[in-house]
């Protein structure tokens, strides 16, 4: 009997030692020497508390979480004990993060609602008196280092905080602070953090269709068009599916891929393959497939090969295919340089959690939609396209142009804008002629031809506007003639966005709020790069518009131009900010604190983004 008690006794020691073993590795195996080099944070280190009075009823409570840290929503309890006439008023703390497996104090694991990075809650007060008072505020609140895989013992502040003379007026309505807002992003890496894989494949999916009608998804449409044209008369509906969706499948496999890896590494999906050495080879090749739609050449294997690949080519259309699966590759590099609030919420996700399995089924759903109306576009070209003759070769000749469009697209990520404007100018004043602008049309002439006619004369008219615009200096490929010098004299009227102050570092960002806040002045921060298409809509649509430019007139226009990418862009858009990449637009108050809420990731319209800025400063 008493055996068996010391056994049982001995069972419980060992079953004590086991629970707590994950909780005193870390911290042991530290002491000893062995393991991770890195210093383990103190939980003052790890956390780093400041507690603010921001008016006669209310303070600001903030935490400053270490990287790799985390703190337990249930752990944090806010009491005031030392107040005369004060009362903690009713507020809401902000939406915690919802982690698997997460390590927690107890030494098991589970989905633990935590928060990370930084925790920001406003407390309103409810106060009896108006006059100045102290009060003594107790914070407690517990964390765990999932670097270290420990777990820091429960902290306590006590605070004690002057608050100021308060009016009839705001005893009677004590301010009770709006409801937050969330972020697109932050909402979207909420739903991945609830790993509800059909919920996200829905809504991803949902997303991927509406970015399929921006700018960054339309070159793929005379990708894939020519892709279709160039089966001339064997095209089907059946077989235009089939090209459709071995392309999107193509597209959407690399899309994912390089986002998972990007996500993972800490690397950015735009900037990987913005080489111009890449850019230039691949503008080379839809040159090269563009003029083989015009009929200079055609494209095919010698005849040596083309002998024993023919029963197979019947068959199967092998070599057709893995052509198809090629151009979906290069596609994705298209759509790489625009990162919307989609993208960056799973990249997000992905950096912070390692998780890129449920990243990858989020991307992946995403350039599916984004795909979808490619698939609709491809079968209907198989039903719609002529099979042979005059038309097939007009038809060639439009995709070609198409095609041609695409390789300037990707020039002008790394050539000057007046190259730009000259290339563009160029290609719609050979269409135009193409297209028999500059062709008497005889009196039997169809009603087609003179609409074909007179869609070239409004394409030689804009491309010599090109030219025009170019040559004098232009920069807009949409608006040529914006700022140009006309010959009279005058100047054109061209509508300018308040100026920028460029800035690199983080120490310079620093610098400038604190400048910025001894002014009273709110900060805009926005990252651009050269081969952001997305930022360029920003520069050309909203901060030009006036509406921005009047809400903006007061703040303090700070630019981050990372288009090097080099190691002190990445710290300051990664390291500072954890955004994958721009476009990405930071708010900072008067008070010289950032609104995490209104960070703007991808284009937003003139008028939204107008909107968005009151809010942000309110």
């Amino acid at each position: 009997m008493h055996n068996k008690k010391l056994l049982n006794f001995v069972y419980l020691i060992i079953l004590s030692f086991v629970i707590s073993l994950p909780i005193q590795a870390g911290g042991l195996l530290s002491d000893l020497g062995f393991g991770d080099d890195e210093k383990i944070l103190t939980v003052e280190e790890a956390y780093i508390f400041s507690a603010e009075v921001e008016g006669p009823n209310q303070l600001q409570l903030l935490w400053q979480i270490a990287e790799g840290t985390y703190l337990f929503q249930e752990k944090v309890d806010i009491q005031l004990i030392k107040a005369d006439g004060v009362t903690l008023g009713k507020f809401d703390p902000p939406k915690p993060y919802i982690k698997e497996n997460a390590l927690r104090v107890d030494g098991t694991y589970g989905d633990t609602a935590i928060y990370t990075g930084e925790l920001d809650i406003r407390i309103p007060l409810e106060r009896t008196n108006t006059a100045p008072t102290e009060i003594t505020l107790e914070v407690k609140f517990q964390g765990c280092s999932e670097v270290a895989g420990i777990c820091y013992p429960p902290r306590k502040e006590q605070v004690t905080l002057s608050l100021p003379a308060a009016t009839m007026a705001t005893l009677t309505a004590a301010p009770t602070p709006p409801a937050q807002p969330v972020a697109e992003q932050d909402q979207l890496t909420s739903i991945l953090a609830g790993g509800d894989t059909w919920l996200i494949v829905s809504v991803f999916f949902a997303l991927g269709l509406g970015l399929a009608f921006t700018p960054c998804v339309f070159p793929m449409i005379p990708i894939l068009s020519g892709i279709i044209a160039g089966q001339g008369e064997k095209i089907t509906p059946a077989k235009g599916f089939t090209l459709s969706l071995i392309y999107v499948l193509a597209m959407s496999v690399t899309y994912t891929v390089l986002g998972v890896l990007a996500g993972m590494f800490g690397g950015n999906l735009q900037a990987a393959f913005q080489n111009p050495w890449i850019l230039g080879s691949f503008a080379a090749l839809f040159i090269f497939l563009a003029l083989s739609m015009f009929g200079l050449y055609n494209l095919q294997l010698p005849n040596s090969l083309q002998s024993r690949l023919t029963e197979a080519s019947n068959r199967q259309q092998g070599g057709t295919y893995v052509g198809v699966i090629i151009m979906g590759f290069l596609s994705a590099l298209i759509v790489g340089p625009c990162v919307a609030p989609p993208l960056a919420a799973a990249l997000i996700y992905i950096g912070q959690t390692g998780d890129g399995m449920l990243g990858g089924i989020s991307l992946f759903a995403l350039s599916l939609g984004m795909g979808a109306p490619l698939i609709v576009i491809g079968t209907s070209a198989g039903k719609l396209l002529p099979r042979a003759g005059a038309w097939m070769d007009a038809v060639k000749g439009v995709f070609g142009v198409g095609l041609l469009a695409v390789a300037i697209i990707m020039l002008e990520r790394m050539v000057p804008p007046a190259i730009a404007m000259a290339l563009w100018g160029t290609l719609l004043i050979v269409s135009a002629i193409y297209m028999g602008a500059l062709r008497h049309l005889p009196i039997e002439a169809t009603g087609w031809e003179r609409l074909w006619k007179g869609a070239g004369v409004v394409l030689l008219v804009y491309g010599s506007l090109m030219l025009v615009g170019a040559a004098a200096g232009g920069k807009d490929t949409i608006q040529p003639l914006r700022g140009v010098t006309l010959v009279s004299g005058g100047t054109g009227q061209q509508q300018q966005h308040n100026p920028f102050q460029r800035i690199k570092s983080v120490d310079d960002l620093d610098r400038e709020i604190a400048s910025a806040t001894s002014r009273n002045k709110p900060v805009m921060l926005d990252f651009y790069a050269d081969w952001c298409v997305s930022c360029k809509e920003l520069e050309r649509y909203t901060f030009s518009d006036p509406k921005v430019a009047q809400v903006l007139s007061d703040f303090v226009l700070l630019q981050s131009d990372v288009t090097d990418w080099d190691e002190t862009d990445i710290a300051l858009i990664q390291g500072r900010f954890g955004l994958p990449g721009p476009p990405g637009i930071v708010f900072y108050g008067r008070d010289g604190v950032e609104r995490q809420n209104h960070r703007v990731i991808g284009f937003m319209a003139a008028d939204a983004f107008a909107a968005h800025v009151q809010q942000a400063i309110q």
